[in-house]
């Protein structure tokens, strides 16, 4: 599998993060601390959720626009498309494109609670697919061509039709998405994705690097050329190993939940959580990730303590110096 490094860094291993949008004025200020953070540690992106059917559009514009504002980080917005229609997605996506944000997580998301399996849902778009065309062609709307300045000439341009690009992450499921009949439909949605202009793939969390190694080598051998980054999730206590569960439908991971449940303090559960996402990070690399993608939970020592666990922060760096005084 193809490795991609930052040119400034060669070797280098991308990560990245994961946020979501605060509730209240407290964690909205913890979170602009946790943002500061991560964004010292030069990820290659921090991605921002968004609520089904637009439940946090505005908080989650400000989290965007306020990475945009205070670090060099690339905010990346995610995109929901069941229930909307093709006027209302068009809108919020020349919001973000007019706020600034260049890279975007498409992702069908879940039908409303109480809707029967098999329903029809409303709304115009149906598939993660269409919403990655619908980017594509919002974007291309609003910048059909770019121009750039003739040297010598003073006041002269060159138009070029070649139109800025945008990021466009679609999700992987190394374990199968709920909905799905099986493994082959996994793929084949994939791929489907790809047709569809996606350039890049964020897997859901899972909890042993097999999954995600055989589910790579299958999506490659079918055709799946963009890369595919591992999601990773420091679980740090029981209850929210559960939680985590219950919105996946991942099986429950023996071992680690042993060893959550048998730790009597939330000190030694959190260093059980940094060293199996660590361990599980490592062998990731080893077998050839182009990439980390963190889902911090809106906590940045966690995420950051799995990162130095793997060599991966500069240790010149103030934020790596952090981690080792607080380790």
């Amino acid at each position: 599998m193809e490795k991609t490094s930052d040119p400034a860094c060669p070797g280098r291993i991308p990560f990245s993060f994961e946020l979501y949008p605060p509730k209240t004025e407290s964690a909205a200020s913890a979170l602009n601390t946790t943002i500061a953070s991560l964004a010292a540690a030069g990820p290659d992106f921090i991605s921002v959720t968004y609520g089904a059917n637009g439940s946090s559009r505005r908080s989650s514009l400000d989290v965007l626009t306020h990475i945009l504002r205070t670090t060099t980080v690339d905010p990346m917005a995610h995109l929901t498309c069941v229930g909307s229609s093709n006027a209302e997605a068009s809108r919020l996506i020349r919001e973000f494109l007019d706020a600034g944000v260049r890279s975007f997580l498409a992702v069908r998301g879940d039908p409303p609670q109480g809707t029967p399996e098999g329903a029809a849902l409303l709304g115009d778009l149906r598939s993660a697919g269409e919403l990655v065309q619908l980017i594509h062609r919002v974007q291309a709307e609003k910048v059909p061509y770019r121009e750039t300045v003739i040297p010598g000439l003073p006041g002269a341009r060159n138009v070029k039709t070649e139109r800025e690009k945008v990021r466009i992450a679609v999700a992987a499921f190394p374990n199968g998405h709920p909905r799905s009949r099986s493994a082959e439909q996994d793929i084949d949605t994939l791929l489907a994705k790809q047709a569809a202009g996606a350039n890049l793939a964020i897997t859901q969390l899972f909890f042993h690097a097999d999954h995600y190694l055989s589910f790579i080598q299958r999506a490659r051998q079918a055709g799946v050329e963009f890369p595919i980054i591992p999601g990773i999730m420091p679980v740090t206590s029981p209850a929210r190993l559960r939680r985590i569960l219950e919105l996946s439908g991942e099986d429950l991971p023996s071992e680690l939940s042993i060893q959550l449940e048998v730790e009597p303090t939330d000190q030694g559960q959190r260093e059980i959580g940094i060293r199996h996402a660590t361990d599980l990070a490592r062998e990731l690399i080893a077998g050839g990730a182009p990439g980390l993608h963190l889902y911090a939970f809106n906590q940045h020592e966690t995420v950051l303590a799995v990162l130095d666990g793997c060599g991966l922060l500069n240790p010149s760096t103030p934020v790596a110096r952090l981690v080792k005084e607080s380790a």
